[in-house]
C-alpha cells in the first residue's frame, strides 16, 4: 500500500528555476528510502513538499490520506501530526529542557498532560536519553541534541519520518549511533525517508536509493548504491 504517491510533479521558483521536473514516486508504508544527488540537485525541495513546506506547481502528490495539490491551508497542521521530520541543524528550542523540547509537539495538538509524560519518557528511553531530561539543548552533545531532535519527531507517532542530512554536523561513530536508532524506528513499522551525502552510511546500511540530479529522478533501485564523489 503506497504512502506517498507523487505523480508528474514539477516544481518551480519564480518562475525561471525548475527545481523539479516530472517526479514520479511511489513509497510504501514501512520503507527505508534514502534520498541522494549532487548538492542543488532538488533532494530539499523534494522533502519540503511532502511536508507542505513548498507547494508543487503541477502534478498530484498524496502522503496518506491527505492530496497536497489540493490541500486547504488549515489542513497543513493536521497533515504534519503524520510526518516527523529531522534537519541537520536539529532546531531545538535552547531555553526549553529536553523534556520540554520533545513534550512540546504533543502540547500544541493539545495532548493531555499525563499522556504527555508517560510518552516523552517512552521517546526518551527509545533514544538512549531518560536521564539527561533536565538538561538543556546547550548542555548536549551534537549526537545528543540529534537524538533529542528525533525523539520530538516520533513522540506523536508519525507515519513518515523525514530526516534531512541527520548525520552531517556528526562525526562517524556518532553517525551511526544515529543510523542505529533511525534503523530502529524503521523496524517498529514508520516509514523513512533520509537525505544524505554520506556514502560510506548508503553504501553499507542497505536500503532503497532513489537518485535525483538536476530535478530529475535519474535511479530507484532497492539495496542500492550511493553512486557520486561528494
Amino acid at each position: 500500500m503506497a504512502l506517498i504517491e507523487m505523480k508528474g510533479v514539477n516544481k518551480k521558483y519564480h518562475r525561471s528555476t525548475t527545481a523539479l521536473r516530472n517526479m514520479s514516486i511511489s513509497v510504501d508504508q514501512g520503507e527505508f528510502v534514502y534520498i541522494v544527488g549532487p548538492s542543488g540537485a532538488g533532494k530539499s525541495t523534494f522533502i519540503k513538499l511532502l511536508y507542505r513546506e513548498e507547494k508543487l506547481t503541477k502534478g498530484s502528490l498524496k502522503v496518506g490520506k491527505f492530496n497536497l495539490a489540493k490541500l486547504k491551508k488549515r489542513e497543513i497542521p493536521l497533515l504534519r501530526r503524520s510526518i516527523g521530520v529531522v534537519f541537520q541543524d536539529y532546531k531545538l528550542l535552547p531555553n526549553k529542557t529536553v523534556f520540554e523540547n520533545v513534550a512540546f509537539a504533543m502540547e500544541v495538538i493539545g495532548e493531555k498532560p499525563r499522556v504527555i509524560k508517560k510518552r516523552v519518557a517512552e521517546v526518551l528511553d527509545l533514544v538512549g536519553l531518560k536521564h539527561k531530561m533536565r538538561s538543556f539543548p546547550d548542555q548536549l552533545s551534537g549526537g545528543e541534541q540529534q537524538r533529542v531532535a528525533i525523539a520530538r519527531a516520533i513522540v506523536n507517532n508519525p507515519k513518515v519520518l523525514i530526516a534531512d542530512e541527520p548525520t552531517g554536523n556528526l562525526d562517524p561513530e556518532i553517525s551511526w549511533e544515529i543510523m542505529q536508532l533511525l534503523e530502529r524506528i524503521n523496524l517498529q513499522g514508520t516509514t523513512v525517508l533520509m537525505a544524505t551525502h554520506n556514502s560510506h552510511i548508503v553504501n553499507t546500511l542497505r536500503h532503497r536509493v532513489i537518485a535525483i540530479e538536476d530535478g530529475r529522478l535519474v535511479r530507484d533501485e532497492e539495496e542500492g548504491e550511493y553512486g557520486y564523489n561528494d
